[in-house]
This record gives structure tokens, sequence and C-alpha cells, in this order.
């Protein structure tokens, strides 16, 4: 059943989308901040080469798209500013079609197969999809992925074509109870120079023991999250280069981590229930049980109309790596659309740079696009925060990405969970049960 928002949007179902946060939550690379170079006609590479950055209102002026979206909350509002903007400015028609995140994959299967697809949707990965998404190539140019941080620019693309463009980014990253670190007198981490591994673990240990918390250090129970912990000594559940987990890289990732679960420092019941659902320690971190919690940006609005105490974003720790773990959204055209050139249009306008730094700062999410991720953006809410994650970017290892994005990652990431559920609950070993999660995951 619908109901009317709007004279534009039409709310197709309620349900709140809290598996977004599994797959970025849901949701950069190595070098994703060198400057832009100059093509051979003196313009710059990664703009717009072909028709849409040369588009009038006459061109394109009467025209309709359907957009299918799902909505984390606070992106909504802006993203029907900015439609609002987009038809005045073109005199055009944008209708945004809501549905629940569980919903949107067999949403889009069940009208792509009744050929009743919209023009575009808001999309967390291309591989389902494939085959259905407009070719964006003829109409941005070639070098259009290259306005993007590296590690987006491949996922991008399917083969020879341009099918997708990134709209927002997550990052995974710890957050500190600032007072209870003050009051432990233990030094905050300085976000020019994250902390090791040990570091952080020695640090979360000192303030439980001083302040008297439950915990020392806690993170969500996700596979996402725990593939932090794997990029930052260097292996992934879907790898890239090897093609598969190096197992003793992850036993010894994983070792801090589970010797804090074994000791009680760190939570264990939630790792046990549910099986392997998404269950996060936020409330934990609210409640003032753990002065460390390692989860992602997604968390700083609640943590900002919610936390009776002072707390931080915190750089993540490094091992043999720095950086965090991705996650984030695509906005993509299909290819039965009747109106391909306002499609590739609206894709275009919606995520060129000032539309992306409005998008982000309302919505407190990451910027994909180099500029911005270069020059930093400033959040009317917690910048300083945020900004501790936007640096975090260019420290992610561009192998993160490529694992993030994968077709696979999805059933790999519920893998995860299950073999380390059964090492924190005494049935296997670490090192048995990435063994058998390497195997599992290469068969």
């Amino acid at each position: 059943m619908t109901r009317r928002l709007s004279t534009r949007t039409r709310l197709l179902a309620l349900a709140p989308p809290l598996a977004l946060v599994l797959a970025s939550c849901a949701p950069g690379g190595t070098d994703s901040s060198g400057d832009p170079v100059e093509d051979d006609d003196g313009g710059t590479a990664g703009e717009a080469t072909a028709s849409v950055q040369e588009l009038t209102r006459e061109d394109v002026e009467g025209g309709s798209l359907n957009y299918l979206y799902f909505t984390d909350g606070p992106d909504q509002a802006s993203t029907e500013e900015l439609i609002s903007a987009f038809e005045e400015e073109y005199g055009v028609t944008v209708n945004l079609e809501i549905v629940p995140f569980s919903d949107l994959e067999t949403t889009l299967q069940t009208r792509l197969s009744g050929g009743q697809a919209p023009d575009v949707a808001r999309i967390t990965a291309t591989a389902p999809f494939e085959g259905d998404l407009l070719d964006l190539t003829p109409y941005v140019g070639a070098d259009y992925p290259e306005t993007f941080i590296e590690g987006l620019r491949a996922p991008m693309q399917q083969g020879d074509q341009l099918v997708a463009v990134p709209s927002d980014l997550t990052m995974n990253g710890p957050f500190v109870n600032v007072e209870q670190f003050q009051e432990a007198g233990v030094d905050l981490p300085d976000p020019e120079d994250p902390w090791t591994w040990e570091e952080m673990m020695e640090a979360a240990a000192s303030v439980q023991e001083a302040v008297g918390t439950e915990f020392a250090f806690a993170l969500d129970k996700s596979g996402h999250r725990l593939s932090t912990v794997l990029s930052q000594n260097g292996t992934y559940l879907v790898d890239a280069e090897t093609g598969v987990l190096d197992p003793d890289l992850a036993t010894e990732a994983l070792q801090a981590l589970t010797s804090m679960i074994e000791d009680g420092s760190s939570p264990r019941d939630f790792w046990l229930d549910s099986g392997t659902r998404y269950a996060g320690a936020n409330e934990v971190f609210l409640a003032q049980q753990v002065p460390v919690y390692l989860s992602g940006n997604w968390q700083v609005a609640q943590f900002e109309a919610n936390a009776p105490f002072e707390w931080a974003a915190a750089p993540n720790p490094c091992m043999t790596e720095c950086g965090g773990f991705p996650g984030g959204k695509f906005m993509a055209g299909f290819a039965d659309t009747d109106e391909p050139e306002l499609t590739a249009l609206f894709l275009w306008w919606m995520n060129d740079t000032e539309q992306q730094r409005q998008f982000v700062d309302a919505s407190n999410f990451l910027p994909t696009r180099a500029d911005l991720v270069e020059d930093g953006v400033e959040y009317a809410s917690r910048s300083e925060d945020m900004n501790v994650f936007l640096e975090d970017i260019p420290r992610t290892p561009e192998a993160a990405y490529a694992s993030a994005y994968s077709p696979e990652f999805g059933a790999a990431a519920t893998e995860f969970v299950e073999f380390y559920a059964q090492v924190v609950a005494g049935q296997l070993e670490l090192p048995e049960a990435m063994e058998d999660l390497s195997s599992t995951l290469g068969d």
C-alpha cells in the first residue's frame, strides 16, 4: 500500500532499513588525493567530457524519471532537496519511490522481469543487476571514474561499461569515551599519528582498570567490522591478489580481540546469540561500559543525539596496514529507460562537487569524489569527528575496497561470523577456525 509524502515522493513501505548497517553498513584507495591532470584539450580528466555537461534546460525540459531509493534516515530530506533543485534547474520531474533496504533487490528484480524497471536506483552493488544497467560512458566520458577515489573506480564498471556512480561512502573506525580517558589520565590518540593495535589495547585496558568499566574494547558482531581487523594485517575474505584468505595473517590479526573476549574485557555473549545476524555494541558504549568501540561513521549522528558524555572519533589502529574498511552506495541507471540522456544527466548532477558536498554534510556520510576527499568537508555537525573518518580514506588499502565491493563479500562475511562465533564459544581454536574458513571460502 502506498501513501503520498509529497507531490513527488511515494512511500512503498515503512520497514526500517536496519540491514543497511550490515552492508555498510552497510557500504577510496591508497592514493586518492592526487591532483587532476589535464587532458589533451586542456580540460580536467575526470570531469564529464561528453554530452551531459553541455545539456541545457531546453534539451531535457518536460522529461520525467522514476528514482527507486532506500534511506538511512537523514539522507532522505537532503535527497529531496537536491531533486527539487534539479527539477527547477532543468524543468523535469523526478518521482522518488522509497522502499526498505530489505526489499530493494527483490523489488528491482521483480520490476526488471516485468519490464517495469525504474530509470534510476540507489544500490549497494552492481553485480545483481549485471546486463541490466545503463552504460554511462557515452554521456559522461571514459575518464569520468577518475573523478572518484581510486578504490571506487573498479566497482563503478562492469567489463568495459561504466554502470554506476558512487554517491556516498562509509568507513569503519573507533570511538572513544573522552571523559573516561581523561579521568584515567590516558592520552587520546593523535588523528595524524594512529595507534598501533597494541597501543590501542593497552590504552583501553588502562582506562577500564582506572574507571571500572565492564569492558575495555568492543566492536559490532559483523563480518564487515571484523574485516577491518583483517585488513589492518593485510588479508581479506575476498582477496583480489591471492584469491583466498591467509589463515596465518587472519589468526595473527584476530588474536588480540580473541584474548580480550576470553578474559572478559570485550563482550562475549552477543557472539553466541542470534546466529550470524548483525548485533551492534553501540548500546554498551552509550551506557559507558566500554571506553573504545569500533563501529563506523554512521554512529556519529546517534551519538551526538544520545550520548550523555563527551566522546570522539579516533583514527583506525595499524598493524602492517592502517585505515578502516569501507562500505557505501551507488546510483545507477537502467538500460531500458526511455530517458537515457536525462538519466545520465541526473546521475552526473547529483554527484557533482557541490551537490555531493551538500548530501554528505546533511547525511553524515563520507564523500566519494577525489576532490572532496582531498579538500575535506566542513560538516554542520561533528565536523572534526567526521573528518577523522575522512582522513582514514586514503590510509585504507585499495585491496580493502576491492574486497568490500566484491560480489562474494556478503556471503563470505556471514561465514566469517559463523566461524568466529565458534571460536568465542570454545568449539574451535582460532588457527583452526581460520584454516577452515579459508578452505570454505576457497571452495
